[in-house]
């Protein structure tokens, strides 16, 4: 790990900067002074980590960042300002906050040296059935798992935050609430980002007037940026909320009207299945890489377990003297990328449901197998890999945040109702937009989802089962301290965004901000695709082509929220991710 005053070299950092205008959608022509502009926009230097001494936030929006800060400023911990971001993102980022739907978190204790995973994902109804997506040919409809009360799982985030909070935080419910339930009731500031995103998504979020009244004026025109939205539904559901605890949402008038409203739009969830949701906690994954530990989430999230399988195979590899996206480097990644993402579609799912082989998966001995069929001259074709044989799209929505306070205490969350703004459902008088998570599990074994991942009977649908994700809320520690907190959105491409800011500042030696900025590759095994950001090298991508991958430059990836406790200083230092406008990384 690097300190704070670590730079990358001049190509590099040109290649940052082409980067963070490509994700501005800026002109190719206006270097340098632009750059700064984005940067300073997405609330960071592209280049310089933000630090404090006493607490850091990084999320993806800015309001719900400086609650948890004045949590932590208040005496809370970082669990404590971990879930008053939660509530506040339902009310700033309604596209992927929630209350609607379910994630997963991890915590660090700083005293005992312990991490924790906490569950809670949604679950399936218990009407739900196998074949419940299939039309009357067998071929998986994906209106109705995406877009219709069929598509929400039982909602989590309220009983994940009780939980963990009860567990692990030293503060009230209702006082780490109540800055949500002022946000809802006081209106938030319409951004520009809202603005498009509630533009862009116009056609779904009209579907059900019961969404449409909250996030259009009632004339049926657009917020602009500047005007004041307020979300009185959902002030009154954070109440019941803060004053009930879990049953004021899982009970009572709440729960009846998430389940009238889902059912009347084909759906299955009852108000049994709303008083039968329960959080859990796991054990997490754990991983070594060159001297550091790495923990991550278990399944149902497959983040944790193909982490922890790539960095194993690429241990092995002089990735650092390789270079940072070197047409090497990025062979070896993509390589072993496919790999793993060929094991996710056979082996994966909930725990609860179906023995994952953990240990097979993340042992060393099996890395040491991909690494004998991989080249490392010739790409192999996609459709000559296959899951191994072995014992026994979350969206770009998603959204991630990261909290260390002075003690070491780290919270990674990571959390989202797939789609942005779920199903486009609110439930009536509620102001609680629905998930449509039931599209993760496998409609038909085999047929890939709305994200091009695959899927087997391992991830097929049953009542009760939470279906599988790829979310990768991780902690990366070394001598016992938290030397990354990290985690992002971005459908399938979540578990390779996260490898690459492991390995940027661990291979290649770069600062948080360095390593959350850096262009990005991705290959999930179906499609054959290295799909690439703007700003590798166009020599690179020739060589690559040469080698037989099959490359694509598209948009950026994913949204990393990043934070650390420096080993050398003490300081905390984070980094937002400036692919998103509203990020920001905040700290006292």
């Amino acid at each position: 790990m690097t300190t704070l005053t670590h730079r990358t070299g001049r190509a590099a950092r040109q290649g940052l900067i082409a980067l963070a205008l490509s994700a501005f959608a800026l002109p190719a022509g206006t270097l340098p002074a632009i750059a700064q502009d984005a940067a300073i926009y997405s609330g960071m230097d592209l280049f310089h980590p933000v630090w404090a001494k006493n607490g850091l936030v990084s999320a993806q929006e800015r309001v719900a960042a400086e609650i948890g800060r004045d949590i932590m400023a208040q005496g809370g911990n970082a669990v404590d300002a971990g879930v008053a971001v939660a509530f506040a993102l339902a009310v700033t980022l309604p596209r992927a906050g929630n209350l609607g739907g379910g994630g997963f978190m991890l915590v660090h204790d700083a005293e005992t040296g312990e991490t924790h995973a906490i569950d809670y994902r949604e679950m399936a109804p218990r009407g739900a059935s196998r074949d419940m997506f299939l039309d009357a040919q067998g071929e998986a409809d994906s209106d109705r798992s995406r877009y219709t009360g069929a598509a929400s799982g039982v909602p989590g985030t309220v009983a994940g935050m009780k939980l963990v909070l009860d567990s692990y935080g030293s503060m009230d419910w209702a006082d780490v609430i109540a800055p949500a339930i002022r946000l809802a009731e006081q209106g938030i500031t319409v951004t520009p980002d809202l603005a498009d995103s509630l533009a862009g998504l116009r056609d779904r979020l009209t579907r059900y007037p019961s969404a449409a009244a909250i996030f259009y004026k009632p004339d049926g025109s657009l917020y602009a940026p500047g005007d004041t939205l307020v979300q009185a539904d959902l002030a009154r559901t954070l109440k019941k909320i803060a004053d009930e605890g879990p049953a004021g949402f899982y009970t009572g008038e709440v729960a009846q009207a998430i389940a009238s409203s889902v059912q009347a739009a084909g759906g299955q969830i009852t108000v049994e299945d709303m008083a039968a949701y329960r959080a859990v906690e796991r054990e997490p994954v754990r991983g070594s890489y060159r001297g550091h530990e790495v923990v991550s989430m278990p399944p149902p999230s497959s983040g944790g377990v193909h982490l922890v399988q790539m960095l194993n195979v690429l241990e092995a590899y002089p990735i650092g003297a390789l270079g940072q996206n070197s047409s090497e480097t990025i062979h070896l990644m993509a390589e072993t990328m496919k790999r793993a993402y060929a094991d996710r579609s056979e082996f994966l799912g909930d725990p609860d449901f179906v023995d994952v082989p953990l240990d097979a998966l993340m042992s060393k001995a099996y890395a040491a197998d991909i690494r004998d069929a991989i080249s490392a001259s010739f790409a192999t074709p996609s459709e000559q890999i296959r899951p191994a044989d072995l014992a026994a799209y979350e969206s770009d929505q998603t959204t991630h945040f990261s909290i260390i306070d002075k003690a070491g205490n780290a919270v990674s969350n990571t959390y989202t109702i797939n789609f942005s703004y779920g199903s486009g459902l609110v439930a009536d008088g509620t102001g609680v937009l629905m998930n449509n998570e039931m599209d993760d599990f496998s409609a038909k074994p085999g047929v890939p989802n709305a994200y091009g991942l695959i899927g087997g009977e391992a991830n097929a649908v049953e009542p009760g089962k939470r279906p599988l994700s790829s979310m990768t809320p991780t902690i990366v520690l070394k001598d016992g301290k938290p030397v990354l907190v990290t985690g992002s959105p971005g459908g399938s491409r979540i578990i390779t965004t996260v490898l690459q800011v492991v390995m940027n500042m661990i291979d290649h030696g770069m600062n948080v901000a360095e390593a959350s900025s850096a262009p990005r590759v991705h290959h999930q095994w179906q499609p054959d695709e290295l799909r690439t950001e703007e700003g590798i090298n166009l020599d690179t991508i020739r060589a690559l082509r040469a080698k037989g991958h099959a490359v694509t430059v598209e948009e950026a990836m994913g949204s990393t929220q990043s934070v650390m406790m420096d080993p050398e200083s003490g300081f905390l230092l984070g980094a937002s991710d400036p692919r998103r406008p509203d990020a920001a990384t905040v700290g006292f």
